[in-house]
């Protein structure tokens, strides 16, 4: 097996430990290579010290398996000095039985990288991580918010309290009004019902009746310390949002040319390019795209024969957006994603349709980073239209006649702007 890389070296990172492994073409010893082993902390100082120590061995090429967060530290320091910096998955790594130690894992490593035998994880570049951190963390936000809504909501219903029954969002304007009031101490239902707004006025005698419950002092202390946690974190998702509106300013005409795929709205939009980034070219392909993001089916061969594989999991992140963009577009109206969910979970169920409208998405959004171009919707008459008529029509005959109709078809009269060529 021919060797592909000259210098190299890899990485076993741990949480306070680096146990580094470099191997160097070198005739004078047996086998054409010398092997050093190194073992570095993860302080800065520490890491600036492996930077160090692999540029003066002339390494070019480091690869290090992806150790939960362990890992970009010593990427950060290193992408830029080092030739090429590899992040690997930890699956394609298999170890021989029976020589787990870290020197062994680093050395395996190594020699995986000398070889060309894995191939590196895709990182994005800075700009992209920066954004990624700040697009993740207001999604946790957003899904803690959710939680202490529905904690506020348990909390009611403990005290008998039915707000969520009459009002459709309890922490609307009228809703918000009247648990500012119960965390105050006011428990009349009668005041409490004369706080609702605009139309949930007309269900006042409702939420009379909603409101009468035996709301005690625990129940007080606990809504008042949730509605202060759901004001800390509206605020905080604003300022998060301020700071991705400047950071992905860069990118601004990327965002917009997603926001004109059906179900992508501007915040889901600036998430997908935190994730896959802009550059379309480190995927190459539609299909490829596809994969990594585990939004295809998997593909297993053995004897000659091709059997279904698993979907692959991919980055949970992405995945998730990608579901919230797919739920979107299978509500939409008159557009190619909504038809394609609702023939597809006919025959297959909701959850396979759902995927293969987050691979259609996929794959528009590639093609459409790739050539800026915005999206362009099929429509929804897409799977009518590229039926063949005549055969359609015959189907069609076919299932009336079989429940007992009698059929006279006669050809269909030219459309009155047609004429002949």
């Amino acid at each position: 097996m021919d060797r592909q890389v000259t210098r190299c070296a890899g990485l076993d990172v741990h949480k306070d430990e680096i146990v580094a492994c470099a191997r160097i073409a070198d005739p004078g010893v047996s086998g054409g290579r010398r092997v050093e082993l190194h073992t570095f902390g993860t302080t800065t100082s520490e890491l600036l010290a492996l930077r160090d120590w692999l540029t003066g061995l002339g390494v070019t090429r480091v690869g290090m398996e992806s150790t939960g967060v362990f890992w970009k530290a010593p990427f950060h320091i290193l992408e830029d000095v080092i030739g090429e910096c590899w992040l690997l998955n930890a699956r394609h790594l298999h170890n021989v039985p029976g020589r787990k130690t870290d020197v062994a894992d680093a050395a395996w490593i190594a020699e995986l990288v000398e070889y060309g035998l894995v191939r590196p994880s895709f990182v994005p570049p800075a700009p992209i991580r920066e954004l990624r951190a700040l697009t993740r963390y207001r999604k946790s936000q957003i899904e803690e918010r959710t939680r202490e809504v529905q904690r506020l909501d348990k909390v009611l219903q403990d005290a008998g309290i039915k707000l969520s029954s009459v009002a459709s969002d309890i922490l609307g304007v009228s809703g918000r009004a009247m648990l500012d009031a119960l965390a105050a101490g006011t428990t009349d239902p009668a005041v409490l019902s004369e706080l609702a707004k605009g139309q949930l006025r007309k269900k006042i005698p409702a939420l009379r009746e909603a409101l009468t419950a035996f709301f005690a002092t625990h129940h007080r202390i606990v809504v008042t310390e949730i509605l202060a946690k759901l004001d800390y974190l509206d605020e905080a998702i604003d300022r998060l949002s301020v700071e991705i509106d400047q950071v992905i300013a860069p990118f601004a005409d990327k965002v917009a040319l997603l926001d004109t795929i059906p179900g992508v709205d501007l915040r889901t939009a600036q998430c997908l390019i935190a994730e896959i980034g802009v550059d379309m070219a480190v995927f190459g392909s539609a299909e490829r795209l596809a994969s990594w993001a585990g939004r295809c089916p998997g593909q297993y061969e053995s004897a000659g024969r091709s059997k279904g594989g698993k979907t692959r999991k991919g980055s949970k992140w992405l995945r998730l957006y990608l579901h919230e963009a797919a739920r979107a577009a299978s509500r939409t109206k008159g557009t190619y994603l909504s038809a394609q969910y609702g023939r597809i979970k006919a025959r297959r169920g909701p959850a396979k349709a759902r995927v293969a409208v987050e691979h259609s998405i996929l794959v528009a959004l590639f093609h459409m980073l790739e050539r800026g171009e915005p999206y362009h919707d099929l429509g929804a008459d897409y799977f009518t239209r590229r039926r063949d008529p005549a055969r359609h029509a015959q189907r069609l005959i076919s299932q009336l006649g079989a429940l007992g109709y009698q059929v006279t078809v006669s050809a269909p009269s030219p459309h009155p702007d047609s004429h002949a060529a």
